[in-house]
């Protein structure tokens, strides 16, 4: 077995340790749990610390417990929030936690074939659970005296994620100030899960971000008190970009790992345009590279940064495992149409949602069919239909000079007609003047 507190400590993805979980981890085959939130039908790149933490556990000979929280998601958990959020339905509830759970197969094995993912046993095979099927039985008043009486009040204001949120008297139906009972009561529905997993499932330990140290920690006095055990608690730091700008978020919003929500080359593209400070921390975070290459791959990425060799492999190695080798072989030749050596062929390789995501923000222009099917000239084109170029004399001109290209392709004579033969999936025509000026017609 490898000695997992160490394999995190060097990849920088400890913050707190409960005393005891080393020695209590190297001494056999242990089971770990983390919750998954399922207010959403896929998980997002911020979930991919907890994620790499429960495949770390699996890869170091333990027992990985993934949680989706189908009762606590009906609840909302306060940790780092400054308001109360929708409640979702049960029916909802259900489809998020099938879509997540196909999701985090790709980074743990929910079966006996492990070896293709570091394991070499059926023993340590992960385990997907769901918190409403032993809470959607349990009644109010079970649950208040079975459970709450053994935390006091004072034991759960005291944790900062109650304290934070307890500014005012939180009147206002929308929640957005104070803290609902609701929301107060979290704390003791996911300290239950711990004991439950830990009668049920002998499970010892509780893994999530450094916000959650408080909610685990409630779940460690409960199986203390009510289970007469031990158990124990890790938590990792949460992720900050170096510029200040919160990680796990584009111009469009959360980067999810869902294809139909972020698409690969999108996803590959995020993190290739990491900074040199961060994707030496990600790279460690975010893949399984051993610490030899990772430092080797450091020093070759100093020598000469503006190859940047440690982004071109964080972004390869993360991409090729949440989606396929297929969407990274995609996302590498989508990429170096905009600056690499491509051909017309190279862009009708490209299915329509990524030649959208490859030029996007590109000025576009809508032209019929019917005229592409008599041939559309390459001055209307460029000036008179579209202002691409500010005249019919700056076409020809730029023609004249070699600076123009449909498709990736030189034209060289002003009398060029664009016809059905050069369109991209049947819809675009790809024009451009110069290097790194572009125009898309959209053929409708």
């Amino acid at each position: 077995m490898k000695n997992f507190i160490e394999e995190l400590t060097w990849r920088g993805m400890i913050h707190d340790v409960m005393p005891g979980a080393e020695e209590h981890l190297n001494e056999a085959m242990r089971s770990a749990y983390v919750g998954f939130d399922p207010t959403a039908d896929s998980l997002h790149i911020g979930n991919l610390v907890p994620i790499m933490l429960l495949a770390h556990f699996q890869r170091c000979g333990h027992k990985p417990v993934a949680l989706v929280g189908g009762a606590t998601g009906m609840i909302g958990d306060p940790s780092g929030k400054s308001a109360e959020r929708n409640l979702l339905g049960e029916k909802t509830l259900r489809h998020n936690q099938d879509a997540i759970q196909k999701q985090l197969s790709h980074f743990l094995n929910f079966d006996d074939a492990l070896n293709s993912k570091g394991s070499d046993s059926s023993e340590n095979s992960a385990v997907m659970v769901n918190n409403y099927d032993w809470m959607k039985d349990f009644s109010f008043l079970e649950f208040i005296r079975d459970v709450g009486k053994h935390i006091t009040v004072n034991y759960m204001m005291a944790k900062d994620s109650v304290k934070n949120r307890i500014t005012s008297d939180g009147t206002d139906e929308g929640g957005s100030e104070g803290m609902s009972f609701t929301e107060f009561t979290y704390q003791l529905v996911q300290g239950y899960d711990f004991l439950h997993l830990y009668q049920n499932n002998d499970c010892s330990l509780q893994m999530g971000g450094s916000d959650q140290w408080g909610n685990i920690t409630t779940g460690t006095e409960l199986v203390r008190r009510i289970g007469q055990g031990k158990a124990y608690a890790i938590t990792c730091p949460l992720i900050t970009k170096a510029d200040g700008s919160k990680f796990g978020k584009s111009e469009g919003g959360n980067v999810w790992l869902d294809p139909a929500r972020t698409s690969p080359y999108k996803f590959y593209q995020y993190w290739l345009n990491s900074g040199d400070e961060d994707s030496e921390k990600y790279i460690r975070i975010f893949t399984f590279l051993e610490e030899g290459e990772i430092t080797a791959l450091i020093t070759e990425h100093n020598a000469a940064k503006h190859m940047r060799v440690l982004q071109k492999r964080l972004a390869s190695e993360i991409t090729a495992m949440v989606h396929s080798q297929a969407d990274l072989d995609n996302a590498i030749k989508a990429s170096s149409i905009l600056f690499g050596k491509s051909t017309s062929d190279d862009l009708k390789a490209l299915d329509d949602q990524t030649f959208l995501d490859v030029f996007d923000g590109v000025p576009q222009a809508e032209v019929a069919m019917s005229e592409i099917e008599k041939g559309y000239d390459i001055v209307s084109a460029m000036a008179t239909d579209t202002g691409f170029l500010p005249s019919n004399s700056e076409v020809r001109r730029a023609i004249k000079q070699n600076a123009v290209s449909i498709n990736k392709e030189k034209v060289t004579t002003e009398d060029y007609q664009i016809t059905v033969t050069d369109l991209i999936n049947n819809k675009f025509v790809l024009l451009q003047k110069g290097k790194k000026n572009y125009y898309v017609l959209k053929v409708v």
